[in-house]
């Protein structure tokens, strides 16, 4: 059994109003796509691949030795993202995945071996990272039953009751490797954006009886880069964690 993960980097991050690719843009003095790659080296995955797109030459020359990249054409979603890194890491079935954006540079290391000690100690097919949130705004909502994760719904997809929720995901995830597979063959652009949700896996997943897990993690460590505000608040929070010397 091997460790791998996915980092998902295409996107132009039009909010940014910049034409640089958004995981280029600079977090306290270094592109925040390597905040990711640090996170996934102190948790030691043992391979990873950077999905690239908007400037994908510019992505690739930044990544480390022994990070590969998956190139995704067009932005499909971030389930097509997903499906693009596969034709491009060799998963075996009993492999663990992770999945995590390249825009959420205060995740702590700790905090995603955690959400694998959690998936493995239940045998889950898949566990992802959720935070509280008094606003959830445009975040995905986490369906619950009791405490049985059900799904996630976005929030363009979210019926009123549902808005309601606190509980979103931050679209980091562990997987099996031969659920995620067989889950990704089955999601479908029948959603409010034409596009492949990753979302979608966890309510197929749920909904075949697997067991899906939620670790709720300090609400600040889901925060993820969208405009040039945001990263003043990133950098904040890193300054206050000490991070930066």
């Amino acid at each position: 059994m091997a460790l791998k993960a996915i980092v998902l980097g295409a996107g132009k991050g039009t909010r940014m109003k910049s034409d640089l690719a958004k995981v280029l843009h600079p977090v306290a003095g270094r592109p925040m796509l390597l905040w990711a790659l640090d996170v996934l080296v102190a948790a030691d995955v043992d391979e990873t691949v950077v999905v690239v797109g908007h400037q994908a030459d510019a992505v690739r020359a930044i990544l480390p030795t022994g990070v590969g990249s998956a190139y995704q054409a067009e932005q499909l979603g971030t389930g097509h993202a997903v499906m693009v890194a596969l034709e491009n890491l060799e998963v075996d079935p009993d492999d663990e995945v992770i999945v995590m954006p390249g825009d959420m540079p205060l995740v702590r290391a700790e905090t995603i071996i955690s959400m694998l000690g959690i998936h493995r100690s239940t045998g889950a097919a898949a566990t992802m990272l959720s935070v509280d949130l008094d606003e959830p705004g445009a975040y995905g909502r986490v369906i619950r039953d009791g405490g049985r994760v059900l799904g996630i719904v976005e929030a363009k997809d979210a019926t009123p009751d549902q808005l309601t929720i606190n509980e979103v995901g931050t679209s980091v995830y562990a997987f099996s490797g031969s659920r995620l597979r067989a889950a990704l063959s089955r999601i479908g652009t029948d959603n409010a954006q034409g596009e492949y949700y990753l979302t979608d896996v966890i309510g197929i997943l749920a909904g075949d009886g697997d067991r899906v897990e939620a670790h709720i993690a300090d609400a600040e460590e889901g925060l993820g880069v969208n405009s040039l505000d945001q990263i003043a608040d990133v950098e904040a929070a890193l300054e206050r964690r000490k991070d930066i010397l």
